[in-house]
């Protein structure tokens, strides 16, 4: 009796070894490779399988389908000499078509990708003074995008999208930058200082220029009363000369003309 039990538990054991090493399972959006003594035999797809069990089968990766993005930095220089560090995003996946080449060509994608995009952009922001490297983001990313989506076509991985997330040039530059913004609007606020005190004179200029005017034509209204003429005559004589002053202002349109109102 005891010897029966015995055996019973043993060969549920070795059901169970035989089951855990033939069935296996792969998750969703991934693929396992699998090897039989050593050498590639096939992949497995999101699902149950099985296999040859006892090691003659074996996966030794499972592939990720999803998208993985890499975040990589990068100093170089400008057409005009300036030293600037870059950050830069690549979105890559395995091709599902090319999964053997992306396992068994390359042991390290992530630093074959960053090598890529550091030579793509050292090729292609030279082209470019600093200031026209913020205008040519989009150019510069293209060009990236290009040469790194051809090359790692090869080993089985698909560039999705590249992008440039920040310039910033070394710390002296930045200072000088600053420094040269900031005179910038010095300069712009003592310009503005200037035309509005500018105005200001303008205004208090023609302001005194109409009450001279005023008084003169008070004055002169005063004289020719007190000699007798009367408020008729002395308003014709008045605009009269407004007369020949607007007539002069007409042909010599620089001069500033003012005339007073009588009522």
């Amino acid at each position: 009796m005891a010897i029966g039990i015995i055996l019973f538990v043993v060969l549920v054991i070795f059901a169970l070894i035989i089951w855990f090493s033939t069935f296996y399972t792969v998750q969703h959006q991934s693929i396992a490779i699998i090897e039989r003594f050593g050498k590639f035999h096939r992949t497995a797809e999101a699902g149950l399988h099985s296999r040859t069990p006892f090691g003659v089968d074996r996966i030794v990766q499972r592939i990720p389908l999803r998208i993985q993005q890499h975040s990589i930095e990068i100093e170089t220089k400008t057409k005009d000499n300036v030293f600037v560090h870059l950050n830069f995003a690549v979105q890559f996946q395995v091709n599902i078509q090319k999964v053997v080449d992306a396992y068994y060509k390359l042991s390290a994608p992530i630093v074959q990708i960053k090598s890529y995009v550091e030579d793509a952009i050292r090729s292609s922001l030279p082209k470019y003074t600093l200031d026209e490297s913020y205008e040519k983001k989009d150019d510069i990313t293209h060009d990236v995008f290009d040469t790194v989506f051809n090359e790692m076509l090869e080993y089985g991985y698909i560039i999705i999208k590249t992008l440039i997330t920040a310039i910033e040039p070394a710390r002296e530059v930045k200072e000088s930058m600053n420094a040269i913004n900031a005179a910038q609007r010095h300069r712009y606020a003592v310009q503005e200082l200037a035309d509005a005190e500018k105005d200001r004179l303008h205004g208090e200029g023609i302001a005194n220029q109409r009450k001279a005017i005023v008084d003169g034509l008070s004055e002169s209204f005063n004289e020719l009363k007190s000699s007798g003429l009367s408020e008729k005559d002395i308003m014709s004589i008045l605009l009269t000369e407004q007369y020949l002053a607007l007539h002069t202002f007409a042909k010599h349109g620089n001069q500033v003309g003012v005339l007073a109102s009588w009522r």
